[in-house]
């Protein structure tokens, strides 16, 4: 529907969509129903859809929170690789520590209500990254530093201070 509010032929939209069905590894899966796909296809078909638009800023609001362990970590690996062909700016919601550090340049730990910007993290991790590269050792004292930063706004939240 966004390639075509877009005005872009329907040759271009279908080699398109077929091109980023192959990427997402759901090429065959065309013409099924969205309630025949399990919650990570439906999961990757969103994600290929918000890519497909050639948006400038993607805007992603916790798109993993309601997959099991497994999926979500195949699905941040896809969303890498996306991002790493599109170069698109995403700005990405979550409430996880490490997908927050595995996915971004740049962490922001935002105050409970209103809320505001409480600190930024830059992320000192290369690209190309994968799921293993959350274990960096350079990420150990900012997972702990964000974490003291959540925890507070946490406890504030539920009036445990």
């Amino acid at each position: 529907m966004g390639l075509e509010l877009q005005r872009v032929p329907a040759q271009t939209r279908k080699a398109r969509v077929l091109q980023f069905m192959e990427r997402i590894k759901l090429d065959g899966f065309e013409a099924h129903y969205p309630h025949e796909l399990s919650g990570g296809m439906r999961q990757r078909v969103a994600l290929a859809r918000a890519f497909l638009t050639n948006p400038d800023i993607l805007l992603m609001d916790e798109p993993f929170a309601a997959l099991d362990a497994q999926t979500r970590i195949i699905l941040q690996e896809e969303l890498l690789a996306i991002w790493s062909a599109e170069k698109k700016m995403v700005l990405f919601v979550t409430h996880d520590i490490d997908e927050a550090m595995l996915l971004s340049d740049r962490v922001v730990v935002m105050t409970d209500r209103p809320g505001s910007i409480k600190q930024e993290f830059p992320i000192p991790l290369d690209r190309p990254r994968t799921f293993a590269s959350k274990d960096s050792p350079e990420l150990k004292d900012i997972r702990l530093k964000i974490w003291k930063l959540l925890e507070t706004e946490v406890r504030k939240d539920l009036k445990l201070t």
